[in-house]
């Protein structure tokens, strides 16, 4: 029997199920509509997006998929906000892979925060109720964030600085909702619209999105496994006249670099003698599993680093907190900008995320955490090289979320994902980390993420999407 026979059999099997289901009835997995109509995992999930595109079933993240409570209102014509927005300059897709949610039973290897039991929940549900019985229920946080949670931030920094360097205090911090309002607020206050902004390519496909929205003009540096080569970047920032420069030295997304401390010096004294920001995203401070880097901003006592921490991945994606360090004029600035855009962060949100990173298990749960995720990587690592051996991984992670895999350059990348999409593996395509012309295939695959037993199976499916067919 055909595939399209075997599809338009079965979307009418499901549709008359739908018909006879309750409104909220949950639909079998793709494994069992596998096993009971004898199709392949490719017809079923073509079945499914066909029902969803009809409005009929809707997939939940992480749960499954369901009949609809609501039936799909009649379309409306927007057509007309073409017209009226006018050209949005736009590159980077709006709903980036690493946020797109799972296809019901399908394997995830794209996304960008860990799975659920690799967060501290026993530890978030009880901080919440506490919040919620507190004054910051009810009451105006500081401008800049809780005072309390300011210095946690400052003094994490300042721990690690060394003699002789004048440490952060509470004061330079700025709390604001996550680490992409951070990066918006960086953008705005220390570059400007229609100003330069260096770049790691490829890089944290969040931060091409907020230069985007900041209006900045974005002038890439090739990094690789170890980073950006500190010549080229005295070049380019010299070249472009460019007075800031973001990056991630310490387990970069996507590729898993690190800096290590020599080209970190130079790095530093590049920008210090261009006159520059650094623009430092720590964002995997927490996910260390073979190293625990030093941040730049330890070796900076004169304000030309900008530090930024995030909370939200290792906390809870729903306590959006973060925070900017900065010194002097750099940190009102970025203040006045984020009072601007949010006027404040929600003292429920600060005050869970203080009460979470103070507790003597967090420090417990982080070192576990770094052990799982180091056991989830290897099994990633041996997955791929027993069962789907075209995928190179040039550089082996030392913390982080995900790896950066390179696939033939003879293969076409685009077509490579949808094979692995029809077949129920999502993987994220490596050119949405490039500010500028992807450098090769790759594909960023994420073992932070939910049934790593399942590894195996994705290596597998990834392997087959580059075999040509015949």
């Amino acid at each position: 029997m055909s595939d399209d026979s075997s599809g338009a059999r079965l979307t009418t099997a499901l549709r008359s199920w739908i018909a006879a289901a309750p409104p909220g009835a949950k639909l079998p997995s793709t494994r069992a509509l596998v096993a009971e109509y004898r199709v392949s995992p490719v017809t079923v999930q073509q079945a499914l997006r066909s029902l969803t595109a009809l409005g009929v079933i809707e997939t939940r993240t992480g749960v499954g998929t369901f009949v609809r409570t609501e039936r799909a209102a009649r379309p409306v014509d927007l057509g007309w906000q073409t017209a009226a927005l006018g050209a949005s300059g736009r590159r980077t897709p709006v709903a980036p892979t690493a946020l797109q949610p799972s296809d019901g039973d399908a394997i995830g290897l794209h996304s960008g925060y860990p799975a659920r039991e690799l967060l501290p929940e026993r530890l978030v549900r009880p901080a919440l109720a506490r919040a919620a019985r507190s004054e910051a229920l009810m009451g105006r946080p500081p401008v800049a964030g809780l005072p309390e949670l300011r210095s946690w931030f400052a003094a994490e920094l300042a721990a690690q600085t060394p003699a002789g360097t004048g440490p952060v205090g509470a004061r330079d911090v700025v709390v604001t909702p996550g680490s992409q309002g951070a990066l918006l607020a960086a953008f705005r206050a220390l570059v400007g619209a229609g100003r330069p902004l260096v770049m790691e390519s490829p890089t944290y496909w969040g931060a091409i999105l907020a230069a985007e929205q900041a209006g900045v003009e974005v002038f890439p540096v090739p990094s690789g496994p170890s980073g950006p080569d500190p010549d080229v970047v005295r070049r380019i920032l010299a070249e472009t006249g460019a007075r800031a420069f973001y990056a991630q030295p310490a387990f970069a997304s996507p590729t898993g670099a690190v800096w290590d401390p020599d080209r970190a010096g130079r790095i530093l004294a590049a920008v210090r003698d261009a006159g520059a920001f650094l623009i430092e995203d720590d964002y995997a401070r927490d996910f260390g599993i073979d190293a625990a880097p030093v941040p730049l901003a330890t070796r900076d006592d004169s304000g030309h680093v900008v530090y930024v921490r995030s909370l939200s991945k290792s906390v809870a994606p729903a306590v959006r907190v973060a925070a900017i360090i900065a010194r002097g004029p750099a940190r009102d600035r970025i203040l006045a900008d984020t009072q601007a855009d949010a006027m404040y962060v929600s003292g429920v949100l600060q005050a869970v995320a203080l009460d979470v990173v103070t507790q003597p298990a967090w420090r417990t749960h982080l070192r576990r955490l770094g052990r799982q995720l180091g056991d989830r990587r290897d099994l990633l690592l041996r997955s791929l090289r027993a069962h789907a051996p075209d995928v190179a991984v040039d550089a082996v992670p030392r913390g982080g979320l995900a790896l950066w895999a390179r696939l033939p350059d003879e293969v076409d990348l685009g077509t490579v994902v949808e094979r692995c999409r029809r077949d129920g593996l999502i993987v994220g395509p490596g050119d949405e980390w490039f500010p500028a012309e992807p450098t090769g295939n790759h594909l960023r695959l994420a073992y932070a993420g939910p049934q790593p037993e399942r590894f195996p199976e994705g290596s597998r499916i990834l392997q087959n999407a580059l075999t040509p067919t015949a």
